[in-house]
């Protein structure tokens, strides 16, 4: 990259970390940390960018990356049609230069369909001939989650597609929406949770995605499975319990809606607009909003954006902005797609909803890898939807930009409607009886000094890792939490237990664990024979099922920063074994698809630690599994061939053609370059094929390509000849 300014790569770079960190954040945890409008500066500076310096875009780039990650807990199902994200604007002025661009590219002012941006979780339904054959989440745009079994609770997403006067079932539908819960079910399900002592939603959203990824098999299997066993007491008030946490589930999803906003893959239908379709959807018996309308123009787009901001608490759920789409289906596909969202659509977000309320103090909390982030406790108010009583203020320059004191009245809201954000103090009803926060030098939880982990860095650490109270408890709960090793029981109270009863040093003595040593704890006991409780008993059990875990949930659990459960997945896949993970460099790890320069250095970092290896060293001797089974890998005759696919080739789905030209040892990537040998052209091809043409890069269609599987590449160059 020596063309490209050395402060620009390292602005690239920094960039695709917090833009990743937030990513995952928002769509493995459903725990957002940025507001939406702060995602979308940094994601534009990263397109300006990677505009002008495109060798910076890589193939993982967040700017080629659509929706969230596909997660473990539900079998994979790949969308007929690739389901986009939808690009934001925050105010008139963003709108107006859509507006601009969208005509200017269709030669005329298009009508244009305006409808709520309800604030839930996307799903993609297919139908044949009828029945309701999957439902799925967004996942990453190509594959999700299946989820029809948990969908066959909720009362709005029809079993069967009803023929009406003049519209027939079509052979197939692909229908696109979104489930949520209305105010009035949200409120309803907050309350039982803090009845049942359970921990609050925050929001409407991250209650619908919480309720929808639910494994209700799983739980009536555990259900069926302790019921053949019930004989003591003991045993009869598990299943009790059992049956009460299957009915809670249960409950939550039957009170999850269902709006239909879009179509897919479909056949035996015609459709020439998108309010037809509206329609259409609503005739054979599927749910569609009543809050759309189609203007002829820019102008009345506008009046219906300003209608909603002011009435958008009259609409019986939670909506954070409006969406707004090109009716004409034909003038769609002309405008057709970028590497992430439609060119015919766009989402206006409304600012979010401020209050005031009384900043009663600024705690810190430690976290797993050590960052000490201060946060406000306040009086419980009521904003966007839900109550709220804490807020991150990020770091002590944060908090002494806002400006706030402690006892100060703030203004609070909920950034994206989402998120808790202090924004400032109310000056004029200052007492004089505030005081100012004072960052603290020592961690408050072991004493070691606070360091920034590098010169000029916002965020200071505990660099006492090892043995850090505060660290090492939000480390033994992460080893528990369902995206590592799921070990049911071992969350945050029952790692404070743990650590209080001095039943570990570190996480290495966790899979050591025994009776006796739970016997030792009052926590973990139940009566004065000391008898183990239920926790200590599930963790016992579920600490030996984890041992037996796949190597990618072993590394997440060891809480390495920026290591995820995708990351894992990708790092895994390459190396299928701790000791060949040990032994990568980080030239050799940053070369691993979807994982960068920064993760390769955290992780090579935390590799580099003598005691973080004897935690590795007491899980291997304790049993914990640390190598993958290989697959048989196939002849490989394209290994080295560089390609691009790009286009609809019929037989083939986009993700079915990429695994068949992988599984031969092809190298697909998601963008033409000079490193590209050759380009699969299909339909609607687009600008890939222009850019190969200028480079002289070889284009091959559906047949060619068909060659290229069976008989090599050589002879699918002879195609293009002949």
């Amino acid at each position: 990259m020596s063309e490209v300014p050395q402060v620009a790569q390292d602005r690239w770079v920094a960039l695709v970390a917090q833009i990743e960190e937030a990513r995952r954040a928002y769509y493995e945890d459903d725990r957002p940390m940025i507001d939406d409008l702060e995602y979308d500066k940094l994601f534009n500076e990263l397109i300006a960018l990677e505009t002008d310096f495109p060798i910076l875009q890589t193939q993982d780039s967040p700017t080629l990356a659509v929706g969230g990650v596909v997660g473990e807990m539900f079998a994979p199902v790949e969308h007929l049609q690739r389901m986009y994200s939808l690009d934001n604007v925050f105010d008139d002025d963003e709108l107006n230069a859509w507006f601009a661009r969208t005509e200017k590219s269709l030669g005329q002012v298009p009508s244009l369909l305006c409808e709520l941006k309800i604030d839930g979780l996307a799903i993609d339904a297919v139908y044949e001939q009828g029945k309701l054959k999957s439902v799925a989440t967004r996942g990453d745009g190509r594959v999700g989650e299946d989820v029809t079994y948990n969908a066959a609770f909720i009362a709005s997403i029809p079993k069967t597609l009803q023929a009406s006067l003049g519209v027939k079932v079509p052979e197939l539908i692909e229908v696109r929406g979104e489930v949520f819960f209305t105010n009035a079910s949200f409120d309803q399900l907050n309350l039982e949770q803090s009845q049942q002592g359970l921990s609050l939603f925050a929001n409407p959203r991250n209650a619908a995605a919480g309720s929808l990824r639910q494994r209700i098999d799983k739980r009536e299997q555990d259900l069926a499975d302790a019921q053949k066993d019930a004989v003591s007491d003991r045993q009869q008030l598990r299943v009790l319990k059992l049956q009460a946490d299957l009915d809670r589930s249960v409950r939550r999803l039957q009170q999850l809606q269902l709006t239909v906003h879009g179509i897919g893959a479909v056949s035996g239908l015609e459709i020439e607009r998108q309010s037809q379709a509206y329609e259409v959807l609503k005739s054979l018996g599927l749910p569609t909003s009543e809050h759309f309308k189609v203007h002829k123009d820019a102008q009345g787009a506008l009046g219906f954006i300003e209608y909603y901001g002011e009435h958008r608490h009259d609409v019986a759920h939670e909506i954070d902005g409006i969406v707004i789409k090109v009716d004409d289906i034909e003038k769609q596909l002309e405008l057709g797609e970028t590497s992430r969202a439609p060119r015919w659509a766009i989402a206006y977000k409304y600012p979010p909803e401020v209050v005031r309320t009384r900043l009663l103090d600024i705690q810190v909390n430690v976290g797993r890898t050590g960052r000490v982030t201060p946060f406000a406790v306040m009086e419980p108010v009521k904003v966007a939807g839900s109550t709220v009583a804490m807020a991150t203020l990020h770091n002590g320059f944060e908090v002494e930009r806002k400006g706030v004191l402690i006892g100060d009245m703030v203004f609070l809201r909920k950034a994206g409607d989402v998120i808790p954000e202090v924004l400032g103090p109310v000056i004029e009803l200052r007492t004089g009886d505030e005081r100012a926060f004072v960052m603290p030098t020592h961690c408050p939880d072991c004493g070691t000094e606070l360091k920034p982990e590098t010169q000029g860095d916002k965020d200071l650490r505990c660099p006492n890792a090892r043995s850090c109270p505060g660290q090492l408890m939000e480390r033994l709960a992460n080893i528990g939490s369902r995206k590592a090793l799921d070990i049911e029981g071992l969350g945050e109270k029952s790692a404070i237990a743990i650590l209080e009863s001095g039943l570990v040093q570190d996480e290495g003595d966790l899979f050591n664990l025994t009776e006796a040593d739970f016997r030792s704890s009052e926590y973990f006991t139940k009566d004065a024979d000391r008898k183990l409780n239920e926790s200590a008993k599930a963790i016992l059990e579920q600490l030996q099922v984890a041992k037996s875990q796949p190597l990618w949930r072993v590394l997440v659990a060891l809480s390495i920063r920026h290591v995820g459960p995708p990351t894992a997945q990708a790092i895994t896949k390459v190396f299928t074994s701790m000791q060949a993970l040990q032994r990568a460099t980080t030239e050799e790890l940053a070369q691993v698809e979807g994982i960068g320069l920064i993760t390769a250095e955290a992780i090579s970092e935390w590799f580099s630690e003598d005691w973080r290896l004897e935690v590795i060293n007491k899980w291997r001797d304790a049993g914990v599994r640390m190598a993958d089974e290989v697959a048989e890998v196939g002849p490989q005759p394209l290994a080295g061939l560089v390609l691009v696919i790009t286009g609809s080739l019929d037989g083939f789905t986009r993700d079915g053609a990429q695994e068949a030209a992988s599984a031969l040892g092809a190298k697909v990537t998601g963008s033409v370059s000079k490193k590209t040998q050759l380009l699969v052209a299909g339909l609607n091809a687009g600008s890939k094929l222009e850019k190969a043409e200028s480079l002289g890069i070889p284009v091959i269609g559906l047949e060619g390509f068909k060659v290229l599987l069976t008989e090599g590449f050589e002879a699918a160059l002879n195609k293009i000849e002949q």
